[in-house]
């Protein structure tokens, strides 16, 4: 009897474990740790100021290479792969500008970047520079002597180039990449489209990205899409150096009124693009849903290392579909994540070997020169243009009587008192050489003119500008038609006469076209004044200047 009873415990304990259903296999989990943007910042930047979500303000001290090594070290899980969406090189501090961004590459490196987009700033010194940046070694390129501090041994990540179009009809870097997590039935396989933003041409020296083309965005990446799919990706990350803006600038966890050019490329791509990181904008953001076109996952971390956006990408065990997504942007610094001994080692040593120049005095203002936040007409731009007429001035120097500097290459505003190298530096670090120019003064207008061809960008209040120099002044009316908006512009106080001709000073990227201002390719007598902006800047700053009151360029429109 009491065997019976046990059977039929054993009977009835079998049949309660078989209607338990088996638990379902948890998800995949995938990692992306994406920044954007990092301009070669080595040493932390100065605080930038955050909007709470109070809408109280605070200041962040964050960023610089060893923070983002720190932070990325500390957030990395298992199946983690960290990207970048471009410009993390170019319009760098000094410390690592001055030795052609190596050090910047070799921090990436140490931080286990692996797929990094092309942005418009990767080619400011050209292509060959930048494929040495890829590929390695010290061949010179640029007026600056590479490996100075020790030997390059370049980029261990990979460039991607999608929309980059070289003479012969490939693109500059390869397209696309593919990266497997784990192995057998069980492996994950993410494929990634890296892009900069179509506009590239016109924001670089166009004689540094000469035979290149630039393609749309989202039909590239959308045409990219079968060939990734064959090759067995999962799902397909875009890594596009093009973005957008919210409301405010913020730890960039939220898509509060968000727009620009990204927010209209998303919608065009391929419903197999389920991430996009993007960059190009400097915003911080974390957008997701029908906001973004397609219940996309859309991304950004700032700029120069004060954010890294920590991407979750959850796939069904069993058949490997996109499940989920989320992402948060973490702050890099701020006491939160502290400092990577090894990369910080790296930024001291090249800290070191820059600091004679950096730390230079160079000259000395009474007050500061503002730069303007929509790169209109400032007293830094108009201080620049007065440097350049000043150095080109003299017959044997080109025998200049005018001078235009594109705002938009006014970094950021110089102190008054003492300057040294490295604030003049980061005021316009670009090392464009400067280039005289016979101009007719129909071709002066035409080419002032083309500046007000175009839409006033977002937000903005004032069109950029082309600053002039001392005694050259002109007026625009927007309510005027294309082509006829400068209503009077003088040089001493007389009308510019359509026939007679000028001589002018620009630096050598809008010389080539840059800005989308070809009236300057039609200059003639063109003479290179053998001369560096940086370089006409600290001359006239030596013996102690005054900034000019920014009042060259005066807008007539009727309100």
């Amino acid at each position: 009897m009491i065997k019976r009873a046990a059977t039929l415990i054993s009977l009835a304990l079998l049949t309660a474990c078989a209607t338990v259903p088996p638990r379902p296999a948890l998800p995949i989990e995938v990692q992306l740790l994406a920044f954007n943007d990092f301009h070669g910042n080595l040493e932390t930047p100065p605080p930038v100021e955050v909007t709470e979500a109070d809408r109280s303000k605070v200041m962040l001290t964050t960023g610089g290479a060893a923070h983002l090594a720190a932070a990325v070290e500390q957030l990395r899980q298992p199946n983690s792969v960290t990207v970048s969406a471009g410009d993390t090189i170019g319009a760098s501090p000094l410390t690592s500008a001055l030795f052609l961004d190596e050090p910047t590459i070799e921090a990436m490196n140490r931080i286990g970047l692996e797929f990094n987009s092309v942005g418009n700033h990767e080619f400011d010194k050209g292509i060959d520079e930048l494929k040495r940046m890829q590929a390695g070694g010290c061949e010179r390129h640029t007026l600056r002597t590479p490996c100075a501090v020790e030997p390059f041994k370049g980029a261990r990540f990979r460039y991607l180039a999608a929309n980059v179009i070289g003479p012969d009809g490939r693109t500059f870097f390869p397209a696309t990449g593919i990266r497997q997590f784990g192995v057998g039935r069980n492996a994950i396989r993410l494929g990634f489209i890296g892009m900069t933003l179509k506009g590239t041409g016109n924001l670089v020296t166009p004689s540094g990205v000469k035979g290149l083309t630039f393609a749309d965005e989202a039909a590239t990446a959308n045409l990219l899409v079968p060939g990734l799919k064959a090759a067995g990706a999962d799902a397909i990350v875009l890594l596009i150096h093009q973005g957008g803006k919210t409301t405010n600038f913020t730890r960039g966890n939220g898509c509060e009124g968000f727009y620009g050019e990204i927010a209209k490329i998303v919608p065009q791509l391929n419903p197999a693009i389920t991430t996009v990181v993007s960059g190009h904008s400097h915003w911080a953001y974390v957008c997701q849903g029908d906001s973004v076109g397609g219940g996309r996952l859309l991304t950004s971390a700032g700029k120069n290392g004060y954010f890294l956006t920590d991407i979750r990408l959850d796939f069904d065990p069993t058949t490997h579909r996109l499940i989920g997504q989320r992402a948060t942007n973490d702050v890099v610094g701020n006491g939160e994540k502290g400092e990577d001994a090894a990369v910080k080692q790296l930024v001291d040593r090249y800290i070191a070997a820059a600091a004679p120049l950096a730390n230079k005095v160079v000259g000395s203002l009474t007050v500061e020169a503002p730069r303007d936040v929509d790169d209109a007409e400032s007293p830094a731009a108009d201080l620049i243009a007065d440097s350049m007429l000043a150095a080109t001035r003299a017959p044997d120097k080109g025998g200049a009587q005018i001078a235009l500097v594109n705002a938009t290459g006014v970094r950021i505003a110089l102190p008054a008192g003492e300057v040294k190298y490295k604030d003049a530096f980061a005021m316009m670090p670009f090392g464009n050489n400067l280039v005289v120019m016979t101009l007719t003064g129909a071709q002066l207008t035409q080419v002032i003119e083309q500046q007000y061809a175009f839409p006033l960008r977002s937000n903005a209040t004032r069109p950029a500008a082309l600053a002039p120099s001392q005694g050259f002044s002109y007026s625009y009316d927007l309510g005027r038609p294309e082509g006829d908006r400068i209503a009077v512009m003088s040089l001493d106080g007389k009308p510019i006469d359509p026939a007679r001709r000028y001589r002018v000073v620009v630096n050598n990227y809008l010389a080539s076209g840059g800005e989308s201002l070809s009236g300057f390719t039609g200059g003639t007598e063109v003479t290179d004044a053998g001369l560096v902006d940086i370089d006409a800047l600290i001359a006239w700053i030596a013996p102690g200047r005054t900034p000019p009151i920014a009042n060259r360029i005066s807008d007539a429109t009727k309100r």
